[in-house]
């Protein structure tokens, strides 16, 4: 099955000022982003305490809010988690007389049954982290990233040449960081669920990458004398088709996990919806015309050389 002809001549190496200009657009979005809202932290980064409560009917948030206030908790974010009757109340940081955090949900609970007329409320989870723990939970999540990108530019280097493993960092980095422009941008939680996805998303997108870096490499030898523009170009076409019904059939995937799939995944399965969508596009228009920008370049012929080939 193909969606596009194998022999289709997309000039792919002349459309890749506009696809940098594109991808500069949305680097700078989620920049400007991360600099006036920055990244939302979840319970795993922030360190607190996070409740999540369900109630018979939907409860009066900014009631709620204000008996919280007058807990004196520190700060407090609430919101509703899946349905107007759930809500996750998360405690940034906590007084030192407050002892466990089920003591907590309990105090909670106690305040807020009174602003539903006395119905009961559920408790259906409490977590708690501590800042310590937080912090160090950042450290590996990002070292995490930047062991799995070292590892990807050994392992391309090694497979292909050193030029093409600079494509596939600089697409992986892209990749990540648009990724996480659009999660600052609607500020989700920043969780370890999403480093999960990012990891993910770092695994999809290099294994797209070195299928059409393997094409690149077959088309080289079998053309030595070519230019390495049109290459690229042929080797992109040819595998375009496989880029598009695989990229398509993950994201049937990830659509229905998110609107099926419930809240817990919800913010996990848009990281990697969009993410796909930027790792194909990364691919075809950031991996591969790099290499163009540390292609080795071809010596002049001598003067006795080019005589010597116009007598023959």
């Amino acid at each position: 099955m193909e969606i596009f002809s194998s022999k289709s001549s997309i000039d792919f190496i002349r459309l890749r000022w506009g696809a940098f200009v594109l991808s500069g657009l949305m680097i700078l979005a989620g920049a400007i982003s991360m600099v006036t809202q920055g990244i939302n932290p979840g319970i795993d980064f922030a360190g607190g305490t996070l409740i999540q409560l369900r109630f018979p009917a939907p409860p009066p948030l900014h009631e709620i809010r204000g008996a919280l206030t007058a807990m004196n908790l520190g700060d407090v974010v609430i919101q509703e988690f899946g349905s107007p009757e759930e809500i996750l109340i998360r405690v940034e940081k906590q007084s030192s007389g407050e002892g466990k955090s089920e003591e907590l949900a309990t105090r909670v609970i106690q305040v807020l049954e009174p602003l539903i007329g006395g119905k009961t409320v559920e408790l259906r989870r409490v977590e708690f982290v501590g800042p310590q723990v937080g912090a160090e939970l950042v450290q590996k999540g990002f070292l995490a990233m930047a062991y799995s990108m070292a590892a990807i530019l050994i392992y391309v280097a090694w497979r292909f040449e050193l030029r093409f493993s600079y494509g596939a960092i600089v697409a992986l980095i892209h990749d990540a960081f648009i990724t996480m422009g659009l999660l600052s941008i609607l500020q989700k939680e920043f969780t370890l669920v999403i480093v999960a996805a990012i990891l993910t998303l770092v695994g999809y997108s290099i294994n797209d990458t070195i299928v059409v870096y393997d094409r690149i490499r077959e088309e080289m030898r079998k053309n030595k004398k070519g230019q390495l523009a049109d290459v690229i170009n042929l080797a992109v076409n040819q595998t375009l088709s496989r880029t598009i019904i695989t990229s398509g059939t993950v994201l049937l995937v990830l659509l229905s996990l998110l609107l099926f799939g419930g809240e817990v995944i919800h913010d996990f399965a848009l990281a990697l919806f969009f993410g796909i969508f930027v790792g194909t596009y990364s691919s075809i228009f950031v991996a591969a015309p790099i290499v163009l920008f540390f292609e080795k370049k071809k010596p002049a012929p001598s003067m006795a050389k080019t005589q010597k080939d116009a007598v023959t």
